[in-house]
């Protein structure tokens, strides 16, 4: 190797030393400023109490009757006699069939029952005087059996015809389709001309309005809370929260709760029942259930405004003794006002962040906000 070639290999070792030296300090400098980052929060500290508050629980506004409306005869509708969303009452006229048929029939199975009776009045006419003569031994014994005979069967003709005009006035009766019950009426799904048959087209759904049912699921741990619920007939604990985010008027008491858990996910269905005069609460519907509730002993709480949730995972900043932040993951409990109770993650007394999470990351460290800006205001550094 000669002299140039030495030269050259000497300058480009160094170089690569000072690289290196480089970013060995670059690194060590970034993670110096995240050490030495200091963010203004408010603070608070987690305390307990007895808790009186609302559980939420997500519900569903269902009818406590409801039924699917089938024709029973078939035929063309040639009434309608309520509009779409009409409430009605308990045997209203709703839908009308082309009865003249069955008209038809009715007068049909009436004839036909007439002629039967009488023939079982002749017939009986006959018996009478068969067994005069079989008294008096003036008649073979052979024919007043078949007389007899002749009442029987015409007697099983009269019920059959008889039978018959049930069936025919059953028919013409169905041809007229009532209301089973009171409540509100759906939109038709069957229009004026349209051919309907017996027990597969669906002419509307008839719901019961007031009364109303609200179901939700409420942890197997919450049963016996719930059974007093319903054995107190207590409506001071349940409200609603509509979609609006208003508040419903109406009070409702727990009334049943379903036979069994479902194994699955450890909850078992609760109805509360309302009254619904308004018809605020519609079928379906998808509301809020607030219980209230007061803790049998004290809970720790915190500010709710500390919660923030991450993936579905509810969770807060605590402080540890250098002033760093520690994000814990939390189990919630009853919310009362402006605080929450904390079941899991936080003990009481711990200091927690309460303003400024949005800037605070796990592990940097925390300043109060009012100390920091007064410390600024004068000079001095934050954090000191």
């Amino acid at each position: 190797m000669n002299k140039r070639q030495l030269l050259f290999a000497f300058f480009l070792g160094t170089a690569l030393v000072w690289t290196s030296c480089g970013n060995k300090d670059a690194k060590q400098g970034a993670a110096q400023a995240q050490a030495e980052k200091v963010v203004p929060v408010s603070f608070g500290v987690a305390s307990h109490e007895i808790v009186t508050g609302t559980i939420s629980y997500p519900a569903t506004v269902k009818p406590l009757n409801e039924a699917d409306l089938f024709a029973e005869v078939s035929g063309y509708i040639t009434k309608i006699y309520v509009s779409d969303g009409a409430v009605v009452s308990q045997g209203q006229a709703l839908y009308e069939i082309d009865g003249t048929r069955y008209n038809a029939a009715v007068q049909q199975a009436k004839a036909s029952l007439q002629v039967q009776q009488t023939e079982l009045e002749r017939q009986k006419r006959d018996l009478a005087r068969y067994q005069t003569l079989a008294d008096k031994d003036a008649i073979a014994k052979q024919v007043f059996d078949n007389a007899k005979s002749s009442v029987a069967a015409a007697q099983a003709q009269v019920e059959s015809a008889r039978a018959a005009l049930v069936t025919a006035n059953t028919n013409l009766s169905r041809s007229t389709i009532r209301a089973p019950f009171s409540g509100t009426i759906g939109i038709s799904q069957v229009r004026l001309g349209a051919l309907v048959n017996p027990g597969t087209t669906l002419l509307n759904t008839l719901s019961s309005t007031s009364p109303i049912a609200v179901e939700f699921q409420v942890n197997e741990k919450d049963i016996t809370k719930f059974t007093k619920l319903q054995s107190s007939h207590s409506s001071s604990d349940l409200s609603l929260l509509l979609p609006d985010g208003s508040t419903y008027e109406g009070k409702g008491t727990v009334t049943t709760i379903d036979r069994a858990v479902d194994p699955a996910t450890g909850t078992i269905k609760v109805r509360a029942t309302f009254p619904n005069n308004s018809n605020t609460l519609r079928a379906g519907m998808n509301i809020t259930m607030n219980v209230s509730s007061t803790s049998a002993t004290e809970e720790v709480v915190v500010p709710y405004k500390a919660i923030f949730e991450q993936l579905g995972v509810f969770n807060l900043y605590a402080v540890n003794d250098s002033s760093k932040a520690e994000i814990r993951q939390v189990k919630l409990g009853i919310k009362a006002g402006d605080k929450i109770v904390i079941k899991e993650g936080v003990k009481d007394g711990e200091k927690i962040i309460i303003d400024g999470t949005m800037n605070v990351q796990n592990g940097v460290k925390v300043v109060d906000a009012a100390v920091a800006a007064q410390q600024a205001a004068k000079g001095a550094p934050q954090g000191k």
